[in-house]
């Protein structure tokens, strides 16, 4: 058990301050009252005595003088008990306060000094203090007593008491402030409590107030605030991974739904009739179901890799070599020409670029009549590559929705004509990962144009070396894998125009 556990007392900072403040302020203020009191007890004994023995001094140079002395008059302020007393205790003369009373003193001092003392015999007059001074030098030499009641507050203790009184004054103005100074120091705390108290998992945008200042609160607030931004963008991420998942598992279960089940019912009527004709057309059409399963799923990987933002090294790209090392070579189908326009270097991941690439290609040769365009050219600070096709375009209500994960349009819903319907939204994930934007517009030709662009790389002492694709068959679809190779220095080439046509399986 802690000590703080066993010991009583405040719970609270502001109350343990205030405590801690008060009891070094009763061990500072309690010996400075006793000092205080004593010293003002001794200064006022002092005034007292110095006035009596000028008194007795005044008064016994009259007597040596030989001025009459029938009543004497006081002549020091507060000094009004004085009595002339002869050697045998005979009052000879007096002051009027001090006619009536006995002798006041029966000390005699010595030839030539003065005496100071203090008694408490006379019940009228109370504690009485004297200066007794002789006349003369001789042994039958009167002595004057000179003196005056001692003040009501030093002999009662009231003057202790108003020392006393003062301490605790200072002592509770002490705590009081403390108390308040504390509390008003500490309410940013509490503020910052109350607010994370009101911070709950489903909501991490709030923030506690920051306090002006550079002190130890102020950075605390700061530091918390921090830690919530954090926080919250943590959360942002698990929510969009959390979201990835979903869709994953949505899209999954949605596409896959009915390659499988077609599968599925082919190779159970392949079960209940093995002897039957068509076998090997059925095990080619299920085949076919597997690839298209095959290629789905493969899109599914990459869109969610793309969507988690997985750290994947980037290198310079040079978009024409690009290009012209991803069109395929001469051969049946539309058209596709080049208008590239060298030395437009771009920051990305290869692989993901050339996927970008094959997506719209193959998109705009399956819409295409005649004729694909594919141009490369810079924009200011951005690099544009443009794929155009001479179909039948896209309306304007549909552009947007075209980028839509298995979104196929009226005219491509032909499983066999349309794709997985994941190539486009493919090609936008990879465009907002790498900084840049894809959209689609009316071409010239009279078709569709997708317009890709990204931010071009900043100037580098390496160079992209060319890219060499090799393009595989697998079914109705095609992956393209790329090796990259250093390549020296070039000299700047003017943009070019190519014109071939290509095969659309590749």
């Amino acid at each position: 058990m802690s000590l703080s556990a066993r010991l009583p007392g405040p719970r609270t900072i502001r109350g343990r301050v205030t405590l801690l403040v008060t009891v070094v302020a009763a061990f500072l203020l309690v010996p400075a009252a006793v000092a205080g009191a004593v010293v003002a007890r001794q200064a006022f004994a002092r005034a007292a005595w110095l006035d009596a023995r000028s008194q007795a001094t005044l008064t016994a140079a009259e007597i040596r003088a030989g001025r009459a002395i029938g009543g004497i008059t006081p002549q020091v302020p507060g000094i009004d008990l004085i009595q002339v007393v002869s050697p045998a205790h005979q009052i000879t003369a007096s002051s009027d306060a001090a006619r009536g009373l006995g002798p006041l003193a029966t000390v005699r001092p010595s030839a030539g000094s003065l005496k100071d003392m203090e008694t408490c015999g006379h019940p009228r007059v109370g504690c009485v203090r004297l200066a007794a001074v002789r006349v003369g030098p001789s042994a039958d030499s009167p002595v004057v007593y000179a003196g005056r009641s001692t003040p009501h507050g030093l002999s009662t203790g009231v003057l202790d008491l108003l020392f006393g009184a003062q301490a605790l004054g200072l002592l509770a103005l002490a705590s009081l402030a403390t108390w308040k100074v504390t509390g008003r120091t500490l309410r940013p705390v509490e503020d910052i409590r109350a607010e994370l108290a009101g911070i709950n998992a489903n909501s991490l945008s709030s923030r506690v107030p920051e306090p002006s200042g550079d002190d130890e609160i102020t950075r605390l607030a700061q530091t918390v605030n921090n830690t919530l931004r954090r926080l919250e963008r943590s959360q942002e991420r698990t929510e969009r991974a959390l979201e990835q998942q979903r869709r994953f598992a949505s899209d999954a279960s949605h596409e896959l739904r009915t390659p499988i089940a077609g599968v599925r019912a082919q190779l159970e009527e392949a079960l209940l009739h093995p002897d039957a004709d068509g076998i090997p057309e059925l095990l080619q059409n299920t085949l076919r179901d597997v690839d298209r399963l095959e290629l789905i799923m493969t899109d599914l990987l990459l869109l969610a890799r793309v969507g988690a933002n997985e750290p994947v090294e980037r290198q310079q790209v040079d978009l024409d070599c690009l290009v012209r090392t991803g069109v395929p070579p001469c051969g049946g189908g539309p058209a596709v020409e080049l208008r590239l326009t060298p030395q437009i270097i771009v920051e990305g991941v290869p692989a993901q670029l050339d996927r970008v690439l094959v997506n719209l290609l193959d998109n705009a040769r399956r819409h295409a009549v005649r004729r694909v365009r594919v141009e490369v050219r810079r924009d200011r600070d951005m690099a544009e590559l443009s794929v155009s096709d001479d179909g039948t375009g896209i309306p304007d209500a549909d552009r947007d929705q075209i980028f839509d994960r298995f979104t196929r349009l009226d005219t491509a819903r032909c499983r066999n004509r349309g794709g997985t319907g994941l190539g486009l939204a493919i090609a936008r994930d990879i465009t907002v990962a790498h900084h840049g934007t894809l959209h689609v517009e009316k071409s010239d030709l009279g078709g569709a144009r997708f317009v890709l662009r990204l931010p071009l790389a900043k100037p580098s002492q390496e160079e992209i070396g060319p890219v060499t694709v090799r393009t595989v068959l697998s079914g109705r679809g095609r992956k393209a894998e790329r090796a990259f190779t250093p390549m020296p220095p070039r000299t700047p080439m003017a943009p070019m125009t190519l014109t071939g046509r290509t095969d659309p399986a590749g």
